[in-house]
């Protein structure tokens, strides 16, 4: 998949499915401005979050509006939407599926109706209790005479669906008061932005697995899952959400309720892979951590070799930190295709089979001959630097040493990266000399625990490491699954068509609005 900051998802072969990035997600809450273009650029930002679908929520005062659909965020968007998006409070959201698969009615944000209007929400992350939150949903509608009420009862079957229902669903109290009611009961990874007509909500799960910034505008706030969404509109970082914190912004300005003690453990792949390079994070530049894991590669792998080069753009940084820590030259072996992104159109078998000469393709005058020392920043199943391996040395490489700015990734994540199940993971089953011998490669090298740790700047007792030790600090999903899915309906990843009407609030589709762009596939 393209990326907006350039990266290539792993730089995947073709039908090849690596680590899926968590969702992103943007508030903001300015009067006055053009808050849905704003959000629209936030999402633009956050795109590399997630690919699959995108969608706005825009407060006229009286009326929620949302607008969303399958595609990337420039796909879904365009002059008409934007405009029918007035308001002076908005929340966006753009969708990897972890939990409930890739359609159109599990697009965010979600609605629900309360007692004093609507609830919008966008999540970034995963629950592992959703059992026991549809168990509540079911009992809280079967106490007051109703069917389920909402998305879910329109075939959403995602956890953010439950947590809308949950918010929803007490007429007695503010939405600000049940959401501090509700928010102690949700369990796993959690980064919430939500509205009402007035106001602007943000809330983080106790641990803090996934990022959230509050930025501040001339005329208003701003909150993000990255810093790099606050640049792109021109917000100020003010500080990070605390875990377990609600935030509220409105007329009245901003309030801050605690709903649950801080347990830091953010997630340690942000600085690997997930997060934007020109990102911060816990105050620390992700760029900076991944070229400071390169260098801790070098020291910790060692290799004679003439040159040094990444697997473009995800091993970059990190290639360009062992470069200077080994003092072997750093070179641009590779070229990338720019325009290789996310298709709807796939390749035929012939196609295939050149692998992946689509995304990649080596420069022969610069490896022929080459010792070649080859970085990138992970291995899922293996079966893209196995083709890499095999490209390089037909291209003349004489030695191809391969290094990992991470751990082998041994388990599978519950808090928002859809990475292959435990047993498509090659390293759950090989050692490193086994896969090495796999990959064809005359080296393997990953960088340790705790210097990649080291590298990201936090102590080791404040990350969520999960993915690569086992140990998952905010629980598995209950009944051993994390997906919430209907009997009969696909897995996250397959595309259905179709579309139903919300009658809370309004949520359109391209052809509400009597726009002549083509709708993106599986929407037509």
């Amino acid at each position: 998949m393209a990326r907006p900051d350039g990266r290539l998802s792993h730089d995947l072969l073709p039908g090849e499915k690596g680590p899926q990035d968590a969702c992103g997600v943007f508030g903001v809450w300015a009067p006055g401005e053009d808050v849905a273009r704003l959000t629209y650029f936030g999402l633009y930002a956050l795109q590399h979050r997630g690919q699959e679908s995108a969608g706005i929520a825009a407060s006229s005062g009286e009326q929620i509006l949302v607008y969303k659909d399958m595609g990337l965020v420039s796909q879904v968007f365009d002059e008409a939407s934007l405009e029918a998006l007035k308001g002076s409070v908005a929340i966006g959201h753009t969708r990897y599926s972890t939990t409930g698969a890739s359609r159109w009615e599990n697009a965010q944000p979600t609605l629900g109706a309360t007692a004093a209007g609507t609830v919008a929400l966008a999540h970034n992350g995963n629950l592992t209790n959703t059992s026991e939150l549809r168990r509540l949903v079911a009992e809280r509608a079967e106490a007051r005479g109703e069917p389920d009420a909402g998305e879910v009862a329109r075939g959403n079957t995602t956890d953010t669906a439950l947590v809308t229902a949950l918010l929803a669903g007490d007429p007695d109290r503010t939405l600000e008061a049940t959401a501090l009611e509700v928010l102690p009961l949700l369990r796993g990874a959690f980064s919430l932005v939500f509205m009402d007509e007035t106001t602007l909500y943000a809330a983080r799960d106790p641990h803090g697995v996934r990022p959230m910034v509050l930025g501040r505008l001339e005329r208003g706030w701003v909150v993000a899952s990255e810093t790099a969404a606050l640049d792109i509109v021109g917000a100020s970082f003010v500080r990070e959400v605390e875990p377990g914190e609600l935030v509220a912004i409105d007329a009245d300005g901003l309030r801050f309720s605690r709903f649950a003690p801080a347990t830091p453990r953010g997630c340690v792949f942000e600085y690997v892979y997930l997060a934007r390079p020109d990102t911060t994070i816990a105050g620390r530049s992700v760029q900076a951590a991944r070229a400071e894991m390169g260098r801790r590669l070098a020291r910790e792998h060692p290799v004679d070799a003439d040159l040094v080069i990444p697997t473009p753009e995800s091993g970059t940084p990190a290639a360009i930190g062992y470069a200077q820590e080994s003092g072997i030259p750093y070179g641009q072996g590779l070229v990338k295709n720019a325009y290789v992104g996310r298709t709807f159109i796939q390749p035929n078998q012939t196609i295939r089979q050149l692998g992946i000469r689509l995304k990649l393709n080596p420069l022969r005058e610069v490896i022929a001959g080459k010792r070649l020392i080859v970085v990138d920043d992970s291995i899922v199943r293996g079966n893209t630097q196995r083709a890499l391996v095999r490209m390089l040395r037909e291209a003349g490489a004489a030695e191809v040493h391969v290094r990992i700015s991470s751990p082998p990734v041994q388990w599978p994540c519950f808090y928002g990266i859809d990475f292959a199940t435990r047993a498509e993971l090659i390293a759950s089953g090989l050692g490193v000399e086994e896969v090495r011998h796999s990959l064809g490669a005359d080296s393997l090298g990953h960088i340790s625990l705790d210097g990649m740790v080291a590298a990201s700047g936090q102590p080791a007792e404040r990350l969520c490491t999960a993915c690569f030790t086992g140990s998952y600090p905010a629980g598995v999903p209950d009944e051993g699954r994390p997906a919430l899915r209907l009997a009969g309906e696909p897995a996250p990843g397959d595309q259905l068509s179709g579309q139903e009407e919300l009658p809370l609030g309004v949520a359109l589709d391209r052809g509400d609005l009597g726009s002549t762009a083509p709708a993106p596939a599986g929407q037509q």
